[in-house]
């Protein structure tokens, strides 16, 4: 497979995935429930935090979460609500005190900027590279703060200098890029140039068959090598090509092809 090919296939498996039919089965359904940017904002984290293993149980957690915060998140947050929060299991290893930790720290952000964008806007001021990075690890710095200097891997990963960031990649994904297909688009403190591949072992296993990924491990440095190959085809836009690699990852259309070459 020629390295048009590749782009090709790339280009038509992103535009037949990202499509408005991707939504419902797709946990970027529940910040899309709402309007309140502050709304939107919170339910992008917080549903990306949960969005490991099936498709299913993410989106039923997802939508029980929200019920929870009486699908009121950004009141929710800010009248402290998850201080009543029963203590219960939220989806797999993530409980309600991972929940509270991390809605301690969303309220303190809150409590001095009007929404999440202008404190991106604020702490990235200056950055070009790795944003993501930037933003998770000035987060982590709020949620330690607002619960007495501890931390907590199960909201964001602590170990930034390796983590390849997938959900919270993903979730910038969803706030970030403005087609108006799938994703929200309504950041601007970040560029969708300046954006990431949300990398699993899914994308990653697929991404080597296609010669996308050389990396055997799935963390940052391959986060890097990946997003710069698909920088290559589209320097506007390269996590659009999150959806093709998804696409081709349950059809296996072009895999058989390019290991045959």
């Amino acid at each position: 497979m020629t390295d048009n090919d590749l782009k090709e296939l790339l280009d038509a498996e992103a535009q037949r995935i990202n499509s408005v039919d991707f939504v419902a089965e797709d946990p970027v359904q529940f910040p899309r429930r709402f309007s309140d940017q502050r709304d939107i904002e919170i339910v992008a984290l917080l549903s990306s935090t949960i969005a490991w293993g099936k498709r299913s149980m993410i989106c039923r957690n997802a939508d029980r979460m929200l019920a929870l915060m009486d699908n009121q998140p950004y009141r929710y947050v800010m009248d402290e609500g998850y201080e009543d929060l029963p203590d219960c299991n939220i989806h797999r290893t993530f409980f309600a005190k991972n929940m509270r930790h991390y809605l301690r720290g969303l309220r303190s952000i809150y409590s001095r900027h009007a929404t999440l964008e202008d404190f991106a806007g604020e702490v990235l001021k200056g950055v070009n590279d790795h944003a993501s990075w930037y933003l998770a690890q000035a987060i982590n710095r709020e949620l330690s703060a607002a619960n007495g200097e501890t931390d907590d891997c199960r909201c964001l990963p602590l170990g930034l200098d390796k983590s390849a960031l997938k959900r919270f990649n993903m979730a910038l994904r969803w706030l970030v890029r403005d087609d108006g297909i799938v994703d929200l688009g309504i950041w601007k403190a970040i560029r969708p140039s300046q954006l990431y591949v949300p990398l699993d072992v899914h994308v990653g296993n697929i991404s080597r068959q296609l010669g996308l990924l050389t990396r055997k491990a799935n963390d940052r440095a391959a986060v890097d090598e990946l997003t710069a190959h698909l920088r290559r085809y589209n320097p506007d836009d390269p996590v659009v090509y999150d959806f093709a690699l998804f696409g081709i990852g349950v059809t296996g259309r072009g895999v058989e092809l390019a290991r045959s070459e």
